[in-house]
């Protein structure tokens, strides 16, 4: 079961302040947050999800079903730790469908069924499409980390498929969301079935773009060849693994990462680096993969050592972008990113 954690409330919401405006947030809404909420995990007036999820129901009663949504994701964040972030899962789902009409591209909502662990997993994921002729065009899979999953990542997901010329297949990552499976050393499997699942969904062709954690799974579909093409925003690769960097997490991150793969309790620093130590992809640099990959992150990341976006530089068919006065995955800049990004993967998809 998930745990709840000490995490200075008023911090996280000034070091997510950026990322959640950028998801749309109103500047209103964030300074009530910041003086109405006293509490991360209390479910009373004051408490996180109290408070984010008030200001999610006032935008459902006036019909903005859009916004509610985004903000009943705040709600929830940044794990799923008790039945309140549970619940306000659950309405980020409901008030994201009943949104759907308006996302200016066509949507579906479906329950894949696929291979996990000698048995099978039901998960739920989101199909983006211009037109919903899911077989001409390539499939790109996209999700996002450990504390923004498949519905925050919107503003990608539908830019994407509006211009890209591709489906997107949004998921969450294992551990999060509504994924059924944690983030342990079977997690692959889970990417390896929607990889498979999604070349006969489109033209044959597949593209990953991960973001933060979701980069690294992209990373491994990438370095692999599981894939034709991969966009890694603020991934952690290798350095991010290593002991001094697991000391210097930030904002909860630690507990944030021990809640997605299964611990029930805080893990000691010793369980959390053996827990993680499989999402160390270094062996997999030692060989020189065609796939084309788009890698970006902000110079100032304060989670991800900035090693794991230069290491990618001076590899074969691979861009690399650090972006200045940028932090963890460039999120207050990805709106001016994204034309790059779409471009990029339109030509490699279409090569």
């Amino acid at each position: 079961m998930p745990y709840e954690f000490p995490v200075d409330h008023h911090a996280l919401i000034e070091e997510r302040s950026g990322q959640f405006l950028s998801f749309g947030l109103t500047p209103q809404d964030l300074e009530h947050a910041r003086t109405a909420i006293d509490s991360m995990w209390a479910d009373a007036p004051g408490g996180w999800v109290h408070e984010w999820s008030r200001l999610a129901a006032k935008h459902s009663a006036q019909g903005d079903h859009a916004l509610a949504s985004m903000v009943y994701g705040i709600a929830k964040f940044p794990v799923l730790a008790n039945e309140s972030r549970r619940r306000a899962l659950h309405h980020q789902v409901d008030e994201y469908v009943k949104a759907a009409g308006g996302f200016g591209v066509e949507f579906e909502r479906r329950v894949l069924t696929l291979p996990y662990r000698n048995t099978a997993i039901e998960l739920p994921v989101h199909l983006f499409s211009a037109d919903r002729r899911y077989n001409e065009a390539p499939v790109l899979l996209l999700s996002g980390g450990v504390d923004g999953w498949k519905m925050d990542m919107h503003p990608l997901a539908v830019a994407f498929a509006q211009n890209a010329g591709v489906t997107v297949l949004a998921f969450d990552q294992p551990g999060t969301g509504e994924s059924p499976v944690p983030l342990d050393e079977f997690g692959d499997q889970v990417i390896d079935g929607l990889i498979a699942a999604a070349r006969p969904l489109g033209n044959g062709k597949v593209g990953h773009l991960g973001v933060s954690f979701g980069g690294n799974f992209a990373v491994r579909s990438g370095l692999t060849g599981a894939v034709d093409a991969v966009i890694n925003i603020g991934a952690p690769v290798t350095a991010a693994f290593e002991v001094a960097n697991l000391e210097r997490l930030l904002y909860g991150m630690a507990d944030i990462v021990g809640n997605a793969v299964g611990f029930d309790r805080p893990p000691t620093q010793e369980e959390l680096i053996a827990a993680t130590l499989g999402f160390d992809r270094r062996d997999l640099l030692l060989s020189q993969s065609s796939t084309p990959m788009l890698v970006i992150n902000g110079a100032d990341d304060v989670h991800v050592p900035l090693d794991d976006t230069l290491i990618f530089q001076g590899r074969s068919n691979t861009d690399v972008h650090v972006i200045p006065d940028a932090g963890h995955c460039a999120v207050t800049k990805l709106p001016e990113l994204t034309p790059m990004m779409v471009d990029w993967l339109r030509r490699r998809l279409a090569a």
